[in-house]
């Protein structure tokens, strides 16, 4: 396969990683089939199959793909000179407008591993790479337990009621779950 063909096929796949996301935002997992995502991606209805065997590898590449995202907006924050801020305005602007629905997207991809086992390792990879940034703020093992349920809780609940917290106040509740991380 020439560079190319590779390439183009790498921009099909993420294209339908990324309507597959979007479908699931609109209309939950269970609006997630082959050809609702091929033609959110404005593809051949067969692409979405040839890409993804089944629906099931679909969702798990598309939890991947999510995944991978989050993983890379918490390096970007573990490298910045103060951790918990930069995480904090990565926060606020995951829940704007724009990004809202993918978060939404992102975490009904995530709860789906409740139910389907093997979604699981990359579910847990989101919540292992929460825990590694705040383990570097701090070695109390509690204190990394409530930081991972209060960035979650944040998430949810901005979701859930519309709210729109800022920078500022998510990094005031992030410096509360992680004392030893003040500036």
């Amino acid at each position: 396969m020439t560079d190319g063909r590779l390439l183009k096929g790498e921009r099909r796949r993420r294209a339908l990683l990324e309507a597959a996301l979007r479908v699931v935002e609109r209309d939950g997992v269970a609006g997630v089939t082959h050809r609702s995502v091929a033609a959110e991606a404005g593809l051949p209805a067969s692409s979405a199959a040839y890409y993804f065997g089944s629906v099931d590898e679909l969702l798990t590449a598309a939890l991947v793909w999510a995944a991978d995202q989050f993983s890379g907006l918490l390096r970007a924050a573990a490298a910045a000179p103060d951790p918990v801020a930069a995480l904090a305005a990565a926060l606020a602007a995951e829940l704007a407008e724009e990004r809202r629905p993918f978060v939404a997207a992102e975490y009904e991809l995530y709860l789906l591993a409740a139910r389907r086992p093997a979604l699981r390792p990359v579910a847990r990879r989101c919540v292992d790479d929460l825990a590694a940034l705040a383990r570097a703020c701090t070695g109390d093992p509690a204190a990394v337990t409530a930081f991972r349920a209060g960035v979650d809780g944040l998430l949810l609940q901005a979701l859930v009621t519309g709210a729109t917290p800022g920078a500022g106040d998510i990094e005031a509740v992030l410096r509360r779950l992680l004392p030893a991380a003040a500036p």
